[in-house]
């Protein structure tokens, strides 16, 4: 389906909302949990996204590299006061 669809308001409680027919939703494979996004005049809506999704595949990766160390383990203080006056406490 594409194009425009026409619906109409629904009072929900205190609200209101929309009913988006199931095949536009199938198109867009959403289900569950949405964003909504204000865009000009235009109300978007989307598939919820998350933030951290695929990081853990890409940690793999990066461990299975041989890369999961620090960048700045070999640098050292950086000046006297980092080697003289920094206490942990």
């Amino acid at each position: 389906m594409h194009g425009s669809v026409k619906t109409k308001l629904v009072r929900i409680g205190n609200s209101q909302g929309i009913r988006i027919p199931k095949i536009l939703l199938d198109q867009l494979n959403i289900t569950g949990e949405v964003e909504l996004e204000i865009q000009g005049d235009a109300l978007l809506l989307r598939p919820a996204r998350h933030p951290r999704a695929g990081w853990e595949e890409q940690f793999r990766q990066i461990a299975a590299a041989g890369d999961a160390g620090l960048l700045d383990a070999e640098t050292g203080p950086v000046s006297s006061w980092d080697e003289e006056e920094w206490e942990w406490q």
